[in-house]
């Protein structure tokens, strides 16, 4: 294409001239980004899913007040179908608390009716035995979820794993890195240390490493998320990390949406 003095070129042209853009190839990511039903503690499935549309997430924790424990296998197939209508995944079902034997017992059957292999649960430590039970019977991965200085059950990652290093492989840990952080412990050791029993993941971030400090949107907090990403993927986690909002709950979606939008930024930019 010949270019005389003073000659002015369309955008057209302009595009032409570059040829054809050469981009590195994206690495592909063991593990997925998903969300924490109890984040939308105060909306029903339906509001849930058409934010999750909006913000491009596609795997969803169940929580209870979305599908009940008690639902009969109609309910948790229609439930199913309705999430992979709108493009979405349920992994998992939980948080759910068990005091009783029962408890375990009515989770592990929920999940199987769900037709997921994963149950993200908070038993009183004397139910270890019990779940490590239910475990071997229905052969499903069991993750403890961590609640951090604001509970005496299983504050942190290590004392979860302390409480059960001797029970079966399939109980592990749902690793949450806010919790976890404002318990005095670093939740990229931790997942270094601990990886081959995470089984799932709560992102999210807080103002604070101790007791004071809240949730915040990702990104304005003190957790060092490019370095987490680039753990999980030195340890080659292969679950879902779930955002769990937990700031302004009744008026969440922005916070949410700049939260996966960090969190996906981080993401592209740790390659």
């Amino acid at each position: 294409m010949a270019i005389g003095a003073g000659s002015v070129l369309t955008n057209e042209e302009l595009y032409a001239m570059r040829g054809p853009e050469k981009r590195a190839p994206k690495k592909a990511d063991l593990f997925e980004v998903g969300m924490a039903g109890y984040s939308f503690l105060h909306f029903d499935i339906d509001k849930t899913l058409e934010i999750l549309q909006k913000i491009e997430v596609n795997y969803l924790c169940i929580k209870d007040f979305h599908l009940k424990l008690d639902a009969t296998q109609q309910e948790c197939d229609a439930f199913q179908a309705k999430l992979r209508s709108k493009g979405v995944t349920g992994y998992a079902v939980g948080p759910i608390a068990m005091r009783t034997e029962e408890d375990v017992d009515r989770a592990f059957k929920h999940a199987s009716m769900v037709g997921v292999k994963l149950v993200v649960g908070v038993p009183r430590y004397e139910l270890l035995p019990y779940v490590d039970k239910k475990v071997k019977e229905y052969g499903f991965n069991y993750a403890i979820h961590i609640h951090g200085p604001d509970s005496s059950l299983f504050p942190n990652t290590k004392n979860v794993m302390d409480s059960i290093q001797h029970l079966d492989q399939r109980i592990g840990v749902c690793l949450d890195i806010g919790h976890n952080i404002r318990d005095g412990f670093c939740p990229t050791a931790d997942l270094k240390k601990y990886h081959k029993r995470v089984f799932d993941v709560h992102i999210k971030d807080v103002t604070a490493a101790n007791k004071d400090g809240t949730d915040i949107e990702m990104g304005r907090g003190i957790i060092d998320i490019p370095a987490f990403v680039k753990m999980l993927r030195r340890v080659k986690y292969n679950g879902v990390c779930s955002l769990e909002y937990e700031k302004n709950m009744r008026e969440p979606f922005i916070g949410m949406a700049e939260s996966i939008g960090f969190f996906k930024g981080v993401i592209e930019g740790a390659r």
